[in-house]
């Protein structure tokens, strides 16, 4: 007999499926925060998945925990992105911050501005 252990927080139709293919698996139901810290544990495995096989199902799967994530906490997240992206902006322009330099003698107000002069646009080679 073969044993493999898991220890991590599966789909729900995960167990019957199991069981389908003739073999027996043990599980429990998670609640409070221990299911909170799984759906952490998950959301780092999954997101690692999509580094490995970029793919629109691994980008489902970091979905379906975040799903699962926003209603354990009861998290509205449609509108927290919302206020993020009219706050901070999106990812739409694809910038990508190669370094700040600060100059002490310019008063901060100035620097807390978002302005050309004080933004280096560079082209990607």
């Amino acid at each position: 007999m073969t044993v493999k252990k898991y220890n991590k927080l599966v789909r729900d139709k995960i167990p019957q499926i199991i069981e389908a293919q003739g073999k027996q698996c043990k599980v429990y139901v998670a609640t409070g925060e221990d299911y909170q810290n799984r759906l952490k544990d998950k959301l780092i495995e999954e997101a690692q998945e999509i580094f490995e096989n970029p793919c629109v199902e691994e980008l489902a799967d970091v979905q379906e925990v975040i799903n699962a994530l926003q209603e354990a906490h009861r998290w509205d997240i449609t509108g927290a992105r919302l206020r993020k992206s009219h706050e901070r902006g999106a990812f739409w322009h694809r910038y990508v911050l190669q370094e700040v330099i600060e100059d002490e003698s310019v008063t901060k107000s100035k620097w807390c501005s978002h302005t050309p002069s004080n933004t280096l646009y560079l082209e990607e080679e």
